[in-house]
């Protein structure tokens, strides 16, 4: 059973300025639903305006709130923030938080959209308004529903937003995998970085995650796993500089999953990025990615209840 959160917001009207294209969140639902796999939708509630306020400046948030993001701070983001984008991002902000939530209870959830890694305190970059997963970190912190999150993100693009908002906190740790000549040029300092140069295919990248996520995990302790599961990692991302095949995303998916859930941490997933000409394409790389880290979630709880019955 793949838990899923989508709300009708994630596909705003594509805005008059910016190359960006939102019809890919559409897609990939339109994929999983196509795909016959058992899965169960949920609505995510709008990020409430004190959570986005704790961790973002709430000047930025009050412009993002009245949409009067000043034109500067909107060519970082890559477009204007209208009324549709501010409900947007409240909502996806929500649903990463909700997925949080499902996740404790079913191991795995996804938010089919979001994974705004860019997002810094006082303005958003790179397609990212807010910073959904250092908010929803922090919201399950302050509200007890968790004492320790890694925050792992395996995007081709660093995670420099989550890094510099999170930076000093012990309770959340940062791990982001990328190429470490591909944007942000200026990249911040997560807890744990591991820039990976142009072309690296799956063997290497599997062997390099392999051989440092399990131990993070034993070392960091966390109750929950956030997982930024990109899928511009791709050989054929237009904006990517890896060459991760569809099997190799596989891979990563199952194995950020089973050295979680074989260590009882549940995974919730954000979309991140994957971009292309073929939106279709792009969609049906990120349903794959949803449904492959369902499958291994079922199939590690089904190996412990065969454990527990012998």
């Amino acid at each position: 059973m793949l838990h899923v959160v989508h709300h009708p917001d994630y596909m705003a009207p594509r805005p008059e300025r910016g190359s960006f294209r939102f019809d890919k969140y559409q897609l990939v639902m339109a994929a999983l639903r196509a795909s016959g796999a058992s899965m169960t939708e949920h609505a995510p509630p709008p990020m409430p305006r004190k959570w986005l306020e704790a961790v973002h400046d709430p000047d930025y948030v009050a412009e993002v709130f009245e949409t009067r993001v000043p034109t500067e701070k909107g060519r970082r983001i890559g477009f204007p923030v209208t009324a549709h984008i501010r409900d947007r991002v409240r909502h996806t902000s929500g649903g990463t938080w909700l997925a949080a939530r499902l996740a404790m209870e079913h191991g795995y959830a996804a938010n089919s959209a979001a994974g705004s890694h860019h997002a810094r305190y006082d303005t958003g970059a790179g397609y990212c308004v807010f910073n959904d997963l250092a908010v929803a970190a922090h919201r399950l912190l302050a509200e007890g529903q968790v004492r320790q999150v890694l925050i792992v993100d395996l995007d081709v693009h660093q995670g420099d937003g989550t890094a510099s908002l999170t930076a000093g906190r012990p309770e959340i740790f940062t791990f982001s995998i990328h190429a470490e000549k591909n944007f942000p040029v200026r990249k911040a300092a997560s807890d744990l970085d591991i820039g990976l140069p142009d072309g690296t295919g799956d063997a290497a990248y599997l062997a390099r995650l392999e051989a440092e996520l399990p131990r993070l995990i034993d070392a960091v302790g966390p109750d929950l796993l956030l997982y930024q599961a990109g899928v511009d990692p791709h050989v054929g991302d237009k904006l990517g500089r890896l060459a991760l095949s569809r099997a190799g995303l596989a891979a990563r998916d199952r194995l950020v999953v089973r050295a979680a859930r074989q260590r009882g941490v549940p995974v919730a997933s954000a979309l991140g990025g994957g971009y292309g000409d073929d939106q279709h394409e792009v969609a049906r790389r990120h349903a794959a990615s949803m449904l492959a880290m369902a499958d291994e979630n079922a199939r590690v709880g089904a190996a412990r209840d065969m454990e527990a019955l012998r």
